[in-house]
């Protein structure tokens, strides 16, 4: 596959569904994300990225999931429960504190309420479309409704500790459940279907628009989650399911002791021997949810960092080797067109470039990584190739006015004579929008990237205090919110010119 061929140049923006606006104390498929497609597209963006759609997990990370095919229960919009609850049980959904900021506690409780109401007023005519999609849905829904119907009969434990009968997954252990805890089961299989309906209509709304949907999918899944264990043989554990190995990377930019993941690691010789079968369904299923699919830690693929599962720090981990092109040439069988992004931040080696080359997928670059005095840095825009997508910061990211003020004078000086700023770093003659901001943003425009991505607070000007994640930090990420004000702020002009004049 030619890498001209994966993407078209276009410019995209980057917000998560937990950050758009809305009464419920976080973003979820409601008008809301509709208004929120129609703005950026009358912008001129054509691309809109999201972080991972499955059910968030500890520390409310998306990238920490009991399931890599659920979504996440709490984008569901209540007004579109398909008439099952009325105005005054979908008002107490609506969240009357701190506007600016997720809240999750607040989400998951009234969410749940309400979805748990809906079920019991189904319709016969509601029931059978979700029978069609848990049977068109067959390779990870039963798997996923029944682990968290049991998950809930241990108190939320993981399935590490659940007794001997239970946590050992069996097809008989499954029929046994979804017969003598058919609601509990039924009800998951419900809050999947409405899931994945509304999301559909915000995909189709956004193809309306001309938008594409970039989706993100984390390299690694949890060992409390529903995929370990229902497929425990796909993954390098003990004999009890503990694991041998755990993930993470050696120390990197984010983190000088590396990053102690903890994920389980799979057991690709195991993969192999099915033709990855349970990638290539999680792969698909990707495809099936987005336009456009990231693949986190992508290096990973060539070569992976294994830890010690007794290790304190990712200091003390190797490289493997990974699987390579195997899982894409199995891929390619059934899904022969595909648009894929590499994620190759972090140490990239000769191998990991040829990975890249051999299956044609566009990498990234960061500008915020591009100032360390090497002006042949792969981050900086005159050295990106035409492959590629490219962003003034990530979800990992500082925002760029954040990320500015926190260097030190030389490198902030470097930094603003690159993108032909005159030192000022505030709003002062922003016209709404960061001065400093608005020339990365420039910069990255007319670079020769194919895509050009900029997060919502960039677009904003915003400073540290709208950071989405710090990797490394456990409490109080994701949580960024925008708001009307914030969008309505954007200098349009700005952005629709920097879109004409970039062809983008």
């Amino acid at each position: 596959m030619e890498k001209e061929k994966v993407l078209k140049r276009s410019a995209g923006v980057l917000l998560n569904v937990s950050s758009l606006p809305g009464p419920y104390g976080i973003g979820s498929f409601s008008v809301d994300a509709e208004r929120f497609v129609e703005e950026i597209a009358s912008m001129g963006f054509s691309v809109w990225q999201t972080l991972p759609l499955t059910v968030s997990g500890w520390g409310n990370s998306p990238y920490s999931s009991v399931s890599s095919f659920a979504g996440n229960y709490l984008y569901i919009d209540p007004e579109r429960l398909y008439g099952l609850v009325g105005r005054e049980e979908i008002e107490r959904t609506y969240y009357r504190g701190d506007y600016y900021l997720t809240n999750y506690d607040f989400a998951r409780t009234e969410k749940r309420r309400v979805l748990e109401l809906a079920y019991s007023r189904i319709t016969n005519e509601l029931k059978e479309k979700i029978d069609e999609f848990v049977e068109k849905n067959a390779f990870w829904l039963p798997d996923y409704a029944v682990y968290m119907t049991l998950k809930e009969s241990f108190e939320q434990k993981s399935w590490l500790d659940w007794d001997e009968k239970h946590k050992k997954y069996t097809l008989r252990l499954r029929d046994e459940v979804i017969r003598d805890k058919a609601d509990r089961v039924g009800y998951y299989c419900f809050e999947q279907y409405v899931f994945f309906d509304q999301w559909e209509k915000i995909r189709a709304c956004a193809k309306g628009y001309g938008v594409k949907i970039f989706g993100d999918l984390p390299i690694y899944v949890c060992l409390d989650s529903a995929d370990v264990w229902a497929h425990r043989k796909q993954f390098l554990l003990d004999a009890d399911g503990r694991p041998t190995l755990v993930a993470g990377v050696p120390p990197d930019y984010f983190a000088e002791d590396g990053q102690l993941w903890g994920n389980p690691l799979y057991d690709y010789a195991a993969m192999k021997k099915d033709g990855y079968k349970w990638w290539v369904e999680r792969l698909t299923h990707a495809l099936d949810l987005y336009d456009i699919v990231r693949i986190d830690h992508f290096r990973g693929l060539c070569q992976y960092w294994g830890v010690p599962a007794d290790a304190k720090t990712a200091k003390e981990g190797k490289w493997y080797d990974g699987p390579k092109t195997e899982i894409f040439d199995a891929l390619k069988k059934v899904r022969p067109e595909h648009l894929i992004v590499a994620e190759d931040l972090g140490i990239i080696d000769d191998k990991v470039e040829k990975l890249l080359s051999d299956t044609g997928y566009p990498g990234m670059r960061v500008m915020q990584f591009g100032f360390d005095g090497d002006c042949r840095n792969k981050h900086l825009p005159h050295e990106y190739e035409h492959a590629c997508v490219a962003y003034t910061g990530t979800h990992d990211n500082d925002t760029t006015l954040g990320w500015l003020l926190s260097l030190d004078e030389n490198t902030r000086k470097a930094a603003l004579d690159y993108v032909n700023c005159d030192g000022g770093y505030g709003w002062a003659s922003g016209g709404g929008y960061c001065r400093a901001t608005k020339a990365f943003v420039r910069s990255l425009m007319a670079s020769c990237a194919t895509l050009a991505v900029v997060p919502m607070q960039d677009l904003c000007g915003y400073g540290s205090d709208t950071r989405m994640n710090t990797p490394g930090v456990a409490e109080g990420c994701w949580r960024y919110r925008t708001n009307y004000g914030a969008i309505d702020n954007v200098d349009r002009e700005f952005v629709r010119e920097m879109i004409r004049i970039y062809g983008r």
